[in-house]
């Protein structure tokens, strides 16, 4: 029993120094292991501490032989620093093989000092500058490459696009210098690669929508190109033309780049968003009506003598509108009033539906495009031409009918006739009441000077000429058009309409007046 015992704490304590001792064994065996490894590697840095010590050797002894002479002195340790800032600057992969070239120069250098017979300072320099290039065009390689690694990613999408549009501007320049008449074979060659280049470029942006021919289309037509080249070699004619080229096409982009700005402008200014788009959404209302849902109410009150008429003459709905209201509004008899809307065809629709979805209460609205009128058509249109106009308030359809107002109301014997800008604020009963004399038109003076609606009529007609100025006063003061009272039947008596037009042929035939028809 007791040398069970006994046994049992033999087997215990060699476990336990087992359990000390093991690990340090295995703890000197790793730092046995790590020392052999430091060992080799500052071995490997001794030939870079002995490159640095045999060039501050090498120095010292040029520096002593070279004490007599006036030349500069030969730093060798200035290119080692040079070489290493470019081996900062590069990659990683470059360092190792850069740090056994230093471990070779600097053996040849060692040998340099030690057989010193037939080695001078000159060969020394020479081996210093093959040095510096071997390295210098090591790193222009590798720098090119990687440039091209940089680079490749942003390649160009649309080289050969332009190419292609540049052979055909060549090869048109070519074709303009043919001779009149001429119709030969390189000519016939040159079209016919023009038409197959614009077929194959189109309107493509982009090399990748190119078709698989264009390859090929492209060095057929720079065969063609060649020969044009030998048959016309006079390059300076070339460079004129194509400058000339290039001119025309600029002023052409600046023509347009004008308009566009200027019709953007006017579409801004005249066609504000929200209005043209209430015109379309009421036009396209007015087509979905029958018929007979278009048609107004009370239209037997429309050629009524025995009651108020009302005209305006406009192309804008909301304009029209206004007018319309405010002088219903403001009436003292509404049920009394007839309001004639003269537009053009393209307006009709939208100012219609306007009225039909905003009915003026008790008052009579009609509404009438100027194109119904078939009597017109050869009247304003020769009027038109005659006065030759480019401001568009004189040439405009709707400024001109005004002239012929008796023609577009026969059964009317008085009308009021407002401009589309206009806000009617009080009654205007008192004005079919008013005693005309025989004159045909009533308008509100704006005869004096210091008002900014003041206009002389000579600033309209040129009274230099004698039969002008025995026919008018060139002191009398102009009217304004916003609203005016015309006596149809004194207009219809003395043919105004017919003396207008008189008047109109003699301005065109006569020299320096201004144009007429602005009076």
């Amino acid at each position: 029993m007791k040398n069970c015992h006994r046994w049992q704490r033999i087997l215990i304590l060699s476990l336990l120094s087992f359990s000390v001792f093991a690990p340090i064994v295995l703890v000197s065996q790793r730092l046995k292991t790590l020392t052999s490894f430091g060992g080799k590697e500052f071995a490997e840095d001794l030939p870079s501490v002995n490159y640095m010590r045999d060039v501050l050797r090498l120095n010292s002894i040029e520096q002593e032989a070279a004490e007599g002479l006036k030349g500069p002195k030969l730093v060798v340790f200035n290119d080692k620093d040079i070489s290493s800032v470019v081996r900062r600057s590069s990659y990683e992969d470059r360092d190792s093989d850069q740090f056994r070239n230093a471990q070779d120069d600097s053996k040849l250098l060692e040998a340099n000092e030690t057989n010193g017979n037939g080695k001078d300072e000159h060969q020394i320099q020479q081996t210093i500058i093959q040095m510096n290039s071997r390295e210098k065009g090591q790193f222009n390689q590798e720098k090119g490459r990687d440039d091209q690694r940089l680079q490749s990613p942003f390649k160009v999408v649309d080289e050969k696009v332009k190419q292609m549009r540049d052979q055909l501007i060549t090869a048109k320049a070519y074709l303009s210098f043919e001779p009149p008449g001429s119709n030969s074979r390189l000519m016939k060659e040159l079209r016919a690669r023009i038409r197959e280049l614009e077929r194959v470029v189109g309107e493509v942006s982009r090399d990748s929508d190119l078709p698989m021919s264009a390859s090929q289309k492209m060095r057929s037509m720079e065969l063609s190109l060649a020969k044009a080249s030998r048959v016309f070699p006079d390059c300076s004619a070339m460079a004129t033309k194509l400058r000339a080229m290039a001119y025309n096409a600029e002023e052409q982009v600046q023509v347009v780049r004008n308009q566009e700005s200027h019709l953007l402008q006017l579409a801004g200014r005249t066609t504000p968003k929200g209005f043209h788009c209430l015109s379309m959404r009421l036009t396209a209302e007015y087509f979905w009506l029958r018929p007979e849902e278009r048609q107004f109410p009370n239209q037997q009150n429309l050629n009524d003598p025995d009651l108020y008429h009302y005209a305006v003459l406009s192309d804008n709905v909301l304009a029209a509108s206004v007018v319309v209201n405010s002088t219903i509004s403001s009436a003292k008899e509404p049920e009394k009033i007839v309001f004639h809307v003269v537009t053009d065809s393209l307006n009709l629709p939208a100012i219609s539906m306007w009225f039909l979805l905003n009915p003026p209460g008790k008052a009579t609205i009609h509404v009438q495009s100027i194109e119904n009128f078939d009597w017109l058509s050869t009247k304003y249109n020769s009027t038109l031409n005659e006065q030759k106009s480019y401001d568009p308030r004189y040439s405009s359809a709707l400024n001109h009918l005004r002239f012929y107002l008796p023609d577009i109301f026969p059964a009317l014997n008085k009308i009021v006739l407002f401009d589309h800008d206009v806000v009617v604020q009080r009654d205007l009963t008192e004005i079919w009441s008013i005693d005309m004399k025989g004159k045909v038109n009533g308008a509100v003076e704006t005869c004096l000077e210091s008002e900014a609606s003041f206009r002389s009529i000579q600033m309209f007609m040129n009274f230099s000429d004698p039969f002008l100025a025995r026919r008018f006063n060139a002191n009398v003061c102009t009217w304004a058009f916003g609203m005016n009272l015309f006596d149809l039947h004194e207009w219809r008596r003395k043919n105004l309409t017919m003396l207008y037009r008189n008047y109109l042929q003699l301005m065109l035939f006569c020299s320096g007046p201004r144009n007429l028809s602005k009076f």
